[in-house]
């Protein structure tokens, strides 16, 4: 049991393998004056805990890790924007969310409405505003595109389906199993193709789905295994939006390979589209009246309890999942 000056969290106190996820006792954190004091009841598990973990993603050490969850506010800082008070559920996204309490600014905090759960909470922030950011900034998918989307059951692969199909895209998605295909029809993917015995399928039923021409927009959350057929499927003047490393880092690029098609390529990061309140404002608005309409379906693959966080790790990284992972506090 944590007395009134410390709380239970996991620590990293050195980059590697999920073994060195550490269950411990620290110093509750004191909120800054723009900060809000959350007792978290659910942190989301994301790719890129393991990229900081791992070290690919290098972090100051010791450092908790969890970079959104849901609870309600217990404190609030004198100088915090925003209509926020204790006893407000609330989800939000910053640093240190595998623990008992988290201090988070308002630039990035989101009062949850009775009709999305704590549980639901912890799920749709980071990956929801990571989605919604690529159809919506990255590239603007419009109706009739067609789009491929690369580990289509994932979780933020799930929610691109649903996203495409909602904007009226043609969406083929890719996945690794019978299973996670049908999971990424039942999300919106009108075709899926399991790229378990390499990537020549994937070719073919592009070009004959699109006569040839290729794919408007790629969305690649996976990397390195994935950014060369990425660049083949896609057509002359299209897209490939590189937002993710889950099987390792893209290797350096040579510029000269996207003059064939004069293709455009961007590297995104979410955080970069969120840097005000208004900008997450105008994100995250659109994302709470989609879930709070239920035009988005948040799939939660598990709740693990916080002491089987090294058990979410590796289930996360051995590709043994579809949807989101969770914490319980």
């Amino acid at each position: 049991m944590s007395s009134a000056s410390t709380m239970h969290a996991i620590q990293i106190p050195k980059h590697g393998d999920s073994s060195v996820l550490a269950y411990v006792s620290v110093p509750k954190p004191t909120p800054k004056p723009d900060q809000v004091l959350v007792k978290v009841a659910y942190a989301g598990i994301n790719y890129i805990d393991t990229y900081q973990r791992s070290g690919l993603y290098p972090q100051t050490l010791p450092f908790i890790p969890g970079r959104e969850g849901s609870g309600e506010i217990v404190e609030v800082g004198p100088e915090a924007k925003g209509d926020f008070k204790v006893g407000d559920r609330v989800a939000f996204m910053g640093p240190g969310s595998y623990a008992e309490y988290d201090a988070v600014s308002t630039m990035s905090l989101a009062k949850l409405p009775e009709t999305i759960s704590l549980e639901k909470g912890a799920a749709f922030l980071l990956q929801g505003l990571t989605a919604w950011s690529l159809v919506r900034q990255a590239y603007k998918v419009e109706k009739g595109d067609w789009v491929l989307i690369h580990a289509a059951a994932g979780g933020v692969g799930l929610l691109l389906c649903q996203m495409c199909k909602y904007l009226g895209a043609n969406v083929i998605g890719t996945t690794s199993s019978d299973a996670k295909a049908e999971l990424a029809k039942e999300n919106g993917a009108d075709y899926v193709v399991d790229y378990s015995n390499g990537y020549d399928s994937l070719i073919a039923k592009v070009n004959e789905l699109t006569g040839n021409k290729g794919v408007h927009v790629v969305f690649d959350g996976v990397g390195a295994a994935t950014f060369d057929v990425s660049l083949k499927v896609v057509r002359r003047l299209g897209t490939v939006i590189s937002f993710g490393n889950s099987s390792g880092a893209v290797p350096p690029v040579n510029l000269m390979r996207l003059a064939e098609k004069n293709i455009r390529l961007m590297r995104t990061t979410l955080f970069q589209y969120i840097t005000t309140r208004e900008e997450f404002d105008a994100l995250s608005s659109d994302l709470l009246q989609l879930v709070g309409e239920g035009k988005l379906d948040f799939a939660i693959h598990k709740v693990y309890p916080i002491q089987d966080v090294k058990q979410a790790h590796d289930d996360l990284e051995g590709r043994k999942t579809t949807g989101k992972l969770l914490l319980k506090i």
